[in-house]
């Protein structure tokens, strides 16, 4: 077990095969005679998981940035400070935005799949679903802004103040600045993002 733990592809794959164990049991408890049916049902709820996966991604490195390594760095000592910026924090930003990424497609698919897409983008102000249709599209809307801010003003600040693209040190001081200031932008979204997302559930 511990040769699995101690290797972040194993430990994925190891979930992958739980998971399949589990389709397995759940399968037989319910007397289903196939183990996964390529039907509406299926594609949603695949759709669904891939959702809520994409966004524990997203919003867990989201919280982490905001909560652990902004307010971490000013007590970290200088000579530590580069192995932040130049091994953790392009790391964890290339899956925060590619996880942002595949939440919106995720989601845009699942509300297609539902039936509620063009509802939901309209946020329900012609009746149609009611107030779930609201409660998804003011989720939807704000998930949209909250990923058009990471790819196209959290990352590309990032990128300079990270040094990864060449910028002057007043400049990286600027990017930092701004992107922190739409990072924590974000965090204030996902608050109501994630009830309105959530309480959508039980609306009609």
């Amino acid at each position: 077990m511990a040769s699995i733990l101690q290797s972040l592809g194993k430990t994925v794959t190891a979930g992958f095969v739980l998971l399949v164990a589990i389709i397995i049991v759940v399968s037989a408890a319910s007397h289903q005679t196939a183990l996964i049916t390529l039907d509406y049902v299926w594609w949603t709820f695949l759709f669904r998981w891939l959702h809520v996966l994409s966004g524990v991604m997203w919003i867990g490195l989201l919280w982490y940035f905001n909560f652990v390594q902004i307010p971490s760095m000013p007590k970290i000592p200088d000579e530590q400070k580069p192995a932040i910026g130049k091994v953790i924090a392009p790391a964890a930003l290339f899956w925060f935005r590619w996880a942002a990424l595949s939440t919106l497609v995720t989601g845009l698919i699942l509300a297609y799949l539902n039936g509620y897409l063009a509802s939901a983008v309209v946020i329900g102000l012609n009746g149609e679903f009611g107030g779930r249709a609201t409660a998804i599209g003011i989720g939807m809307w704000l998930g949209a802004i909250m990923a058009f801010n990471v790819w196209f003003v959290i990352w590309p600040n990032q990128k300079k103040a990270l040094g990864i693209v060449e910028a002057s040190a007043d400049a990286k001081k600027a990017a930092a600045r701004t992107a922190m200031l739409f990072s924590r932008t974000n965090t204030m979204l996902s608050i109501p993002m994630l009830y309105a997302m959530v309480s959508a559930q039980n609306l009609f």
